[in-house]
């Protein structure tokens, strides 16, 4: 079982790094270049440099909006072209040098569209889900790594099996409500809708946890350099799904006041 993440469940983290198989079924040692393999600290890296993309693309989105720009359409695109670049980094990781920055910056554009039409209804609300995403991934950062929370292969069945449900009552309520009159319990501000948010952002912080042991794993199994953008990229889905539910939680308890 792997992250949950559809990013680090690619193939390429599976594949030994440090040995070559010939047509005859040979086995031998390769001889690694640790300039040209995957490392924390350059995953690190380009997680800051995708995160300044993102944020300066969600910046201008931003200021378009607010001088009466209509935000639908930089929402859509963002939103459906992140997609593409997320599905083409899946069978192409060797690209991601291209196309996690690309991502970045379209996702902000998303994101930076989405946070603007929160603004306008709950004045305020944005501020705070960013402090309760950035917080969140701070304190599942420092658990992990002073190993308070070990991810066995039990956590990680649980956690995977959970977002698969989740994934699987979104698709459905969406295509019911597109289709038909019906009208899904957490679109509303009920406390059960509450509660499935609270739920939802729960399973998307145990996301966090899976992520940060592959991406250790990648770099122990010296992977290619290239896999420090697929795995940042990864972090960016996981931290952009965090923080929209952080956004559609704090908007229902606004409606309730």
């Amino acid at each position: 079982m792997n992250s949950s993440n559809p990013f680090f469940k690619n193939k390429q983290f599976d594949k030994p790094q440090t040995v070559q198989v010939d047509e005859q079924g040979n086995r031998s040692s390769v001889l690694i270049d640790y300039n040209n393999t995957m490392t924390i600290s350059g995953t690190i890296n380009k997680s800051f440099i995708l995160l300044g993309l993102l944020v300066a693309s969600a910046a201008l989105t931003w200021m378009l909006t607010d001088s009466g720009y209509n935000p639908m359409p930089l929402l859509i695109g963002g939103a459906v072209v992140g997609l593409i670049l997320v599905l083409v980094a899946s069978f192409k990781p060797h690209l991601s040098a291209y196309l996690a920055p690309g991502y970045a910056l379209f996702e902000g554009l998303f994101i930076g569209a989405l946070s603007a039409l929160f603004e306008a209804m709950y004045p305020g609300i944005v501020i705070q889900a960013v402090g309760a995403t950035f917080t969140t991934f701070l304190v599942c950062f420092l658990l992990y790594k002073y190993q308070v929370v070990k991810v066995t292969e039990k956590f990680k069945s649980v956690v995977i099996g959970a977002t698969i449900t989740i994934a699987i009552y979104y698709l459905l309520t969406w295509l019911l409500s597109m289709f038909t009159s019906f009208q899904a319990v957490h679109y509303g501000n009920s406390w059960m809708s509450i509660g499935i948010s609270v739920f939802v952002i729960v399973i998307a912080a145990l996301n966090l946890f899976l992520d940060f042991d592959q991406i250790e794993k990648g770099a122990e199994r010296q992977m290619p350099k290239y896999m420090e953008w697929f795995s940042a990229m990864g972090l960016m889905i996981t931290l952009v799904w965090l923080y929209v539910e952080f956004l559609r939680l704090l908007s229902k308890l606004s409606s309730r006041d």
